[in-house]
C-alpha cells in the first residue's frame, strides 16, 4: 500500500470517492467516476450484503444515510467505506474491528441526549434526566 499516501488517495484511484463540481456557489452533479468497475462492482456488492447484516456499524451507517440521501448513494458511501478500512486493514497489517452499532450516538453523547430530550418535547411529554446510577 505504499503506493498510496493516503486512504483518499487509494478512494480516488478506485473511482468510489464523491466528485466535486462545483461552480459558482452551485453545488452540481457529484457522480463518480468510471475507474476500476470490477472493483467498483465487487465493493458495492459487499456494501450492500454489509448493509443487510444487522447489529454492525455499516448497517447503521446506511440506514442514517439512505434515510437522508438516498438508497444508491447510501451504498456508494458504505463502499467508500469499505474501501478505507480495507486501505488501513492493509497498510497496518491489522484485522477488522468493528466499531459497533451505537458509534455514531457515542461520538456526541451529550448532542444525542439533547435531539432525544427536544424530540419527546415536541410529542407533549414532560422530560427530566438523571444519570443512572
Amino acid at each position: 500500500m505504499s503506493r498510496f499516501p493516503t486512504d483518499k488517495h487509494f478512494a480516488s484511484w478506485a473511482a468510489l470517492c464523491p466528485g466535486n463540481n462545483e461552480t459558482g456557489g452551485k453545488r452540481k452533479s457529484g457522480k463518480t467516476r468510471k475507474g476500476n468497475m470490477a472493483l467498483k462492482a465487487a465493493l458495492t456488492q459487499a456494501a450492500t450484503s454489509a448493509s443487510r447484516t444487522k447489529g454492525t456499524y455499516f448497517n447503521t451507517m446506511y440506514h442514517r444515510l439512505a434515510a437522508r440521501r438516498g438508497k444508491k448513494k447510501a451504498i456508494v458511501a458504505v463502499a467508500h467505506a469499505i474501501l478505507v478500512v480495507i486501505y488501513h486493514m492493509l497498510k497496518e497489517d491489522s484485522s477488522y474491528r468493528d466499531l459497533g452499532v451505537n458509534h455514531y450516538d457515542e461520538i456526541n453523547r451529550q448532542a444525542t441526549v439533547k435531539h432525544s430530550v427536544k424530540r419527546l418535547e415536541s410529542m407533549g411529554f414532560k422530560v427530566t434526566i438523571e444519570p443512572a446510577a
